[in-house]
């Protein structure tokens, strides 16, 4: 597996890298992303710590806006779990509020007591400024809606099974109250350690991104 790793990790790192801030008319509608991490690496290049698409048309520049701008966690679960990641490493007693899915009107109106809402724009402050300046990612076309989600799980599978894919000791990750994040390496809970990228499918991957 670690082969098959090492060769996503090499096509991966040789893609043009983006950064915030970015601009949406160089990010595909349809595709799939590859984040890295400051300071993780793997087979000799940055390492992925998480693999994402879309499920809706046209939505990958939205999808991404969603993780990196938009202050709402209950959008994006990546922010959501580097806002768990911020508030377990403090100790501090807010995450039970922060796991709370606060999506639907009617949750709102449910928890609009128990939620310090004040203290909840301050962490999804926190979680922008760590994505913004920790994180990088590259993007690549698939059209293909079954293509695409097909692609994202192997991929996800390909790193997750890696036994070269380890977190740095000081990774942030290892901060998450959630043990799969934790001891994974990966921003991810699902899709974990599934059926990864075949020699075909590495071959099929190389030629969607016209390398060598």
């Amino acid at each position: 597996m670690s082969e098959a790793c090492a060769r996503v990790h090499q096509i991966a790192n040789g893609l043009p890298r983006l950064r915030f801030p970015f601009s949406r008319s160089v990010i595909p509608r349809n595709g799939i992303y590859l984040l890295f991490e400051e300071g993780e690496t793997a087979h000799g290049a940055d390492r992925i710590v998480r693999v994402g698409t879309h499920t809706g048309p046209n939505n990958l520049p939205a999808r991404l806006m969603e993780h990196f701008i938009k202050e709402n966690k209950d959008r994006s679960i990546f922010r959501k779990n580097i806002g768990r990641a911020i508030l377990n490493k403090a100790g501090d007693p807010f995450l039970d509020r922060w796991d709370l899915d606060l999506t639907a009107a009617a949750a709102k109106r449910k928890h609009v007591t128990p939620v310090d809402w004040t203290r909840k724009t301050e962490v999804e402050r926190q979680v922008t400024e760590y994505i913004q300046t920790r994180c990088s990612f590259v993007v690549f076309e698939v059209t293909n809606k079954a293509k695409r989600l097909s692609l994202e799980a192997k991929l996800i599978s390909t790193v997750s099974l890696c036994d070269e894919c380890l977190p740095s000791g000081t990774w942030f990750g290892r901060s998450s109250p959630v043990e799969k994040i934790r001891e994974g390496g990966l921003w991810l809970v699902k899709g974990l350690y599934r059926e990864p990228l075949s020699g075909e499918d590495l071959k099929e991957l190389a030629s969607l991104l016209q390398v060598s």
